[in-house]
């Protein structure tokens, strides 16, 4: 029955060392969510080892850092960089051994088999097994390190140096804590979130927009109101910039770079005529499949939203261009190790030009609100000092603490949105934190 058991989880593994490998290997530009569906597609698994297959890869991405350095050390030619299909199957191996409920023997024994399954790699199969089996043998002390230094060694050190010098030292060391203890499950909801607090097992955040499911071990689409349409998947950060607007009912909104789709919803839901535009045809028919779900209803175009024409003003603009990620890294650990620093300015030159855009679709007097999930200030709140240095018919409306659940950290001199992964402690028994998220409201004169 054993052999069995592990012979079924093969599978699961081989998704997961190819989705490993592919966003470890040269010239990579791709996030995991990227090319998991294309992978699970041809893999043809099930749900149960498609959902195994993305546990062990984001736990691989979540604790790389830890685990590149162990491997490093019991490697007497240090880390295979230039053989990423063998730096995955260790790698996801030792994740499986140091971070998972995997029995040591099934997880090297899987790992073993993962590379004598391939014609490159069955004369490393001995070293995969010993590798494997000295991690298995030291892991107490390999965790210790990493839950002791989280910022230095596991997180890129590009990342380390960034957020020590725009955080401080000690925020730096608490955003990598946040990284590495990982995301609840939060919802946005129709209504008051607590009226769903009990059906759902959940706890109303201070926000007032969202609620917290501590325990994700339940799918999604079991969750109670999902048929319904009561409530939508949403970081509580990502949240905070749709309410900012303040979308009115009958008002004209354009949702900008809109996928996946929640703060559609959002302005879906408080009445809006919404307008919601991305560039992909596939991640937008998935907002109209989610606004389906949830009875809401809105347009949507697959464009370039710098292509978006500008005959009709709109009363308000929300615009969440591409950007680093790097503030969703708790929730999507991979982002920490698939993006570079020099990926920043070409990021940044195109959120500035999709910012002035969106000041030409504003009608005056009307409101526009910028926001990315970066932690990073030059996707953030350099964007905004520097559009406002351009655009003299624009003024900051400060976001008071009282809008985003009385919470002054949020809220920086400026004036602007700024939440880190390490707000909120953990309460006990349940998750802190959130995603960083940076969001500046605009106003355009009427004259």
């Amino acid at each position: 029955m054993a052999e069995h058991t592990e012979a079924a989880g093969l599978a699961a593994r081989q998704l997961a060392r190819t989705l490993v490998a592919d966003l470890v290997g040269p010239g990579r530009t791709a996030i995991l969510d990227d090319v998991l569906a294309p992978a699970a597609a041809r893999a043809a698994l099930g749900p149960q080892d498609l959902g195994l297959a993305r546990a062990i890869a984001t736990t691989t991405f979540r604790q790389f850092g830890v685990i590149r350095h162990a491997l490093a050390e019991r490697l007497d030619r240090g880390l295979p960089e230039d053989q990423p299909g063998l730096l995955a199957v260790l790698a996801t191996g030792a994740a499986q051994i140091l971070f998972m409920n995997v029995q040591d023997h099934a997880a090297v024994d899987l790992a073993v088999r993962l590379a004598k399954g391939d014609p490159s790699q069955r004369h490393l199969s001995g070293l995969v097994n010993a590798v494997l089996r000295r991690v298995a043998r030291e892991k107490a002390a390999i965790r210790e390190a990493g839950d002791a230094d989280p910022l230095g060694l596991n997180t890129p050190g590009w990342l380390a140096r960034r957020w020590s010098a725009t955080y401080g030292p000690e925020t730096a060391r608490a955003i990598a804590a946040a990284h590495a203890a990982g995301a609840a499950l939060d919802l946005t909801t129709r209504g008051d979130p607590a009226d769903l607090a009990d059906a759902l097992g959940g706890r109303p955040l201070p926000t007032g927009l969202s609620l917290r499911l501590d325990d994700g071990r339940v799918p999604v689409p079991q969750l109670p109101g999902y048929d319904d349409g009561t409530w939508w998947v949403q970081d509580a950060a990502a949240a905070l910039p749709a309410a900012l607007l303040g979308a009115r009912p009958g008002e004209r909104v354009a949702d900008l770079c809109a996928a996946p789709g929640g703060k559609t919803a959002q302005l879906a839901a408080a009445g809006a005529a919404v307008l919601a535009v991305d560039r992909s045809v596939s991640r937008l028919a998935r907002v109209g499949e989610n606004l389906a779900r949830l009875g809401l209803g809105a347009e949507t175009r697959a464009l370039d939203a710098l292509t978006l024409p500008e005959d009709e003003p709109f009363d308000a603009v929300l615009l969440d261009p591409p950007c680093s990620a790097t503030g969703t890294i708790r929730r999507h650990p991979d982002v920490a190790w698939t993006k570079r620093e020099a990926d920043l300015p070409r990021l940044a030159a195109l959120q500035e030009r999709l910012l002035d855009k969106a000041a030409r679709l504003v009608r005056p007097g009307g409101r526009l609100v910028y926001c990315t999930c970066s932690l990073e200030p030059e996707e953030g709140e350099r964007q905004a000092e520097a559009f406002l240095a351009r655009h003299s018919d624009f003024r900051r409306r400060p976001v008071a603490p009282g809008e985003v659940g009385g919470e002054p950290g949020f809220v920086t001199a400026q004036g602007d949105l700024r939440t880190l992964p390490s707000h909120w402690r953990a309460p006990e028994g349940g998750r802190g934190g959130l995603d960083g998220f940076f969001a500046v409201r605009l106003v355009r004169d009427e004259n």
